[in-house]
């Protein structure tokens, strides 16, 4: 299948249009109707705001890439320790970015150019100092008198809070704390993942003026109905539900939180700035400046602010996913939609939060887990572009099998060195090759080069070990994350931000998995799939690493190819019983079968 580039990712915005009923794009099926309760638009409001849509100059500017030249320029700016450290981050990741919406120089250049800025900072830098400073003093008084263990419930609470207490940067760098164990404590992480649902939502007639803003026309006359309620409420925004007047289709809308920009540019620069006090214990502990970490996550929290570039999201999953029948993605509304609103189809399926809804509605729980898992290791392995928050809210089960995805602003890329190497680290753990693992973790960006393993492998194999130690049908990643975590806070080892989210995005769909069927094995799942691919993809890569598995000390393991076989076979007919894919024929392709003859030609030979 044709996938999305990964290699080069792109966040070029698209121009912002009016509505017009013929370039209105209509989306699969019609829906019955709206839902009791909903508001019509039967007002009429004294203030109106009209105009264009606006398209912010940091989403419509050209951005220049970081190639360096041979005077040791970067772009038009010399090279500097921030610059560098921007280039480390596209180094590890193997992915240039010819459009950049972060760096800390356009940071700084639009924080200093706003009226009243040196005030601004002044006060938001001693709000922030004194906040987390009283904090910090609370648990170093703990360990003073030796009662830092007894209170940790405690000061994880306190923590939560106060991070809402200072606004959305902080709730955010608070979501990205609860899946780094590699810098705080997993008692912690496990406070701060309430942070992921808890957020209160703003006025729903600021809402409503930020979305007549952006479209330059009145709501009532693009949408003849919309929630009184939100939908779901997030720390940049939230979602209402309407009905497009045009078309009679109903809509998710999506809108950002008013004057949030601004915010989140001054609260990066300060981050930055105060990071380079903590240079010190960073490198200790993590073998990395303070300031990378700050990096990474301005990155990621700037595309999230563009909503222009979660539309190009869902196009690139589309893209992805479009011959596959087991897959839902909405479809996305580029004429009605901005840098601050975003309308997508509305997904009318049944939200993961609600097992019993999900039986009740006749789905095969089984079948649709299934589907789940490997459509999680589709965007994993073959197409390097994934779904970086896939909780519970986010994900449906459609009433006829298909698994449904929604909330595309924080994805995650691997290019493919990176999934080359994650494949290399499988084969490894497969045939027990430790030492090679620390240095897969080396390639991957979770060590600094030239760092001694030698402490780590012991350490890895304990790990893998004891997890494999009662089988694999009780294998699940909680357990080795558990573990993991335990070894990446001791060793001065980063989890680059794109393999948090792998994590976090494993971990929550293996819950998901628990809770809609508590005996559910995941591996059980993630095995036969994994054999699939390798025994039948053309991948020259991918047929390497299967002569790796198949051979061991140079003798051929017929055992382990006939455990494959069985393995994908099993893939096969676990597919096979989802009623999305009865229309369509799910015995092997002859391509497939073609690759697994020749495969078993080359063995032979």
């Amino acid at each position: 299948m044709n996938s999305v580039s990964v290699n080069c990712t792109r966040a070029a915005p698209f121009p912002a249009k009016h509505l017009s009923s013929a370039g209105a794009r209509s989306v699969a099926g019609q829906r019955n109707g709206p839902s009791e309760g909903w508001t019509s638009f039967d007002y009429r409001r004294r203030v109106r705001r009209s105009g264009r849509f606006r398209v912010s100059n940091a989403a419509t500017g050209t951005r220049r890439s970081l190639a360096s030249s041979s005077d040791g320029e970067i772009g038009f700016g010399k090279l500097s320790k921030s610059s560098a450290a921007m280039e480390q981050l596209d180094f590890e990741r193997g992915v240039c970015v010819p459009f950049r919406k972060y760096t800390p120089e356009t940071v700084r250049n639009k924080v200093l150019e706003s009226n009243g800025a040196v005030a601004s900072l002044i006060s938001r830098g001693v709000e922030i100092v004194w906040t987390l400073g009283l904090y910090w003093s609370t648990l170093m008084y703990d360990c003073f008198v030796g009662r830092d263990q007894e209170v940790v419930p405690k000061r994880a609470r306190q923590l939560r809070n106060l991070l809402c207490d200072l606004g959305p940067s902080f709730i955010k760098a608070g979501q990205v704390l609860a899946n780094r164990p590699d810098i705080i404590r997993e008692d912690y992480m496990n406070e701060l993942c309430i942070l992921q649902d808890d957020v209160p939502p703003f006025p729903n007639q600021v809402a409503f003026d930020i979305i007549e803003e952006e479209l330059g026309q009145p709501l009532e006359a693009i949408f003849s109905k919309i929630s009184p309620q939100t939908i779901a409420a997030a720390s940049l925004g939230q979602v209402y539900r309407a009905t497009l007047r045009d078309t009679g289709e109903d809509v998710a809308i999506k809108v950002q939180r008013p004057e949030i920009e601004p915010i989140i540019y001054r609260d990066l620069f300060l981050f930055r700035n105060l990071a380079s006090f903590l240079n010190g214990i960073s490198l200790q502990k993590l073998g990395c400046n303070a300031e990378l970490i700050v990096d990474e996550f301005g990155e990621k929290l700037l595309e999230e602010l563009d909503y222009t570039l979660e539309a190009r999201n869902i196009e690139d999953f589309l893209e992805n996913f479009k011959d596959d029948p087991t897959v839902k993605i909405p479809d996305v509304y580029k004429q009605l939609s901005g840098p601050r609103v975003l309308v997508m189809e509305w997904i009318d399926g049944v939200r993961c939060t609600n097992p019993q809804a999900i039986r009740a509605a006749g789905i095969d729980v089984n079948g649709f887990l299934t589907v789940g898992v490997s459509a999680a290791l589709r965007q994993l392995l073959e197409f390097g572009l994934f779904h970086g928050d896939p909780h519970p809210g986010n994900v449906f089960a459609m009433r006829d099998g298909r698994i449904g995805y929604v909330d595309f602003g924080n994805v995650a890329v691997l290019s493919q060195q990176n999934k080359q190497i994650l494949i290399d680290a499988v084969v490894h753990a497969v045939n027990e090759d430790y030492v090679e693992m620390a240095n897969d973790f080396t390639r991957l960006g979770f060590l600094a080069p030239g760092t001694d393993v030698s402490p780590i492998v012991p350490a890895l194999e304990a790990i893998w070990q004891n997890s494999l130690g009662k089988g694999l049908s009780d294998f699940n990643f909680r357990s080795v994350t558990g573990k993991f975590n335990e070894l990446v806070y001791n060793y001065p080892i980063r989890i680059p931000e794109r393999f948090s989210l792998v994590i976090r995005s494993l971990l929550t769909q293996e819950g998901i998995c628990f809770t809609l069927q508590p005996d559910f094995k995941f591996l059980e799942v993630a095995y036969p799939y994994v054999a699939k691919r390798l025994l039948t993809d053309p991948n020259p890569a991918l047929r390497e690493r299967l002569i790796q598995v198949l051979f061991k000390d140079g003798v051929f393991q017929w055992k382990r190819l006939e455990n494959l076989i069985v393995l994908a076979k099993e893939n096969v007919s676990m597919m096979s019983n989802n009623p999305a894919l009865q229309a369509k024929e799910m015995s092997a392709s002859s391509n497939d079968q073609f690759c697994l003859f020749f495969c078993l030609k080359v063995v032979k030979a």
